[in-house]
């Protein structure tokens, strides 16, 4: 396993250079620039040529691909033009908010798809399974923004039981060591602190898992019926084994593969940045933050941020892997 890790590691090197190659020139292509934004009906050509000038851009690509590329290799993706901060920095106040999120939202879609899957995979034509499969196809049709703009109506403006938007209550002043609000609030003993911020996460969360949570009840259901019809499995109930022993060795942990591969995925586009649900939400994470530094042709914070997110994806990727080895001793052997 430990030879497996490093392969995909070093696999890394190369997909982040054509990644970033092709970041590049796609950002390059789009019409307009950074001085559009930032001059807006000011802009005149003289002004835009000393903009592009003061910010390298009038240089050949390849000096300027050149030119970013040795100061990625110091970690250091360049200052954004907008908020003239480093783009790390800026990174780093963003990323916790969305690991946040898209812990809370892979949480809810695990924690209810792989039982309501299961039971639909062992129960066919139940009205489990009906329900399961009316429920999967609503949470992949409705969209992102309506259901999000539907919670927060019903929840926040008309019940009032939960907040629509934001991170946490701007009345709250406890410190955020970590960025990670929940997490801040129970390292500093502010209880209320964090609890406020676990309520601001629900609705969005909600929101964002509703997609992933219909795709691991369809994997899951599909991945046990296939595993329940196997001849092992067959076996094991004519040699008297009790249902429990059978569902746990022998069905579950045998139908896991597929579903940790979807989890896997699901989180890693979680973790790229919801840009619908965040910006609905005003959660301020990655998505939101992108967003706008595409509008605004932000070209450092587009390209540190797609790497910083193409790596995220791919140890993420990489942790599924290697969970294989812990879910199927085939996986160990081989």
């Amino acid at each position: 396993m430990l030879k497996f890790a490093v392969r995909r590691l070093l696999l890394l090197i190369p997909i982040l250079l054509g990644l970033s190659i092709l970041v590049f020139l796609f950002v390059r292509a789009l019409p307009g620039g950074p001085e559009t934004a930032l001059l807006g009906e000011r802009s005149t050509p003289e002004r835009a040529a000393a903009v592009r000038a003061a910010y390298g851009l009038d240089r050949p690509v390849y000096e300027q691909y050149a030119s970013y590329m040795g100061r990625v290799a110091k970690l250091d993706f360049g200052v954004s033009i907008q908020t003239q901060q480093p783009v790390t920095e800026e990174i780093g106040r963003r990323f916790p908010a969305t690991v946040e999120l898209a812990t809370m939202a892979i949480l809810f879609a695990v924690v209810i798809g792989i039982p309501l899957g299961f039971v639909a995979g062992r129960r066919p034509s139940s009205w489990v399974d009906n329900l399961s499969t009316v429920g999967s196809l609503l949470g992949i049709a409705i969209p992102v923004f309506a259901l999000g703009f539907l919670l927060k109506y019903l929840f926040a403006v008309k019940l009032g039981w939960l907040p629509g938007t934001g991170r946490q209550d701007v009345r709250i002043t406890t410190e955020h060591p970590t960025g990670f609000y929940v997490l801040d609030g129970l390292l500093t003993g502010d209880l209320p602190a964090a609890w406020d911020a676990l309520k601001h996460l629900v609705l969005p969360a909600v929101a964002l898992g509703t997609i992933p949570l219909a795709i691991i009840t369809r994997i899951t259901r599909a991945a046990v019926l296939e595993t329940g019809n196997e001849d092992y499995v067959r076996t094991a109930e004519a040699k008297g084994m009790t249902r429990s022993v059978v569902t746990r060795r022998h069905i579950l942990r045998n139908a896991l593969l597929p579903v940790v591969t979807i989890i896997g995925l699901q989180t890693g586009l979680l973790l790229s940045g919801a840009i619908l649900t965040e910006t609905v939400f005003a959660f301020g994470g990655m998505g939101s933050f992108m967003a706008s530094a595409l509008f605004t042709r932000d070209f450092p914070v587009i390209q540190g941020g797609i790497l910083f997110l193409a790596v995220v994806f791919v140890v993420v990727n990489l942790l599924v892997d290697i969970s294989y080895g812990f879910i199927d001793p085939r996986v160990r052997a081989s």
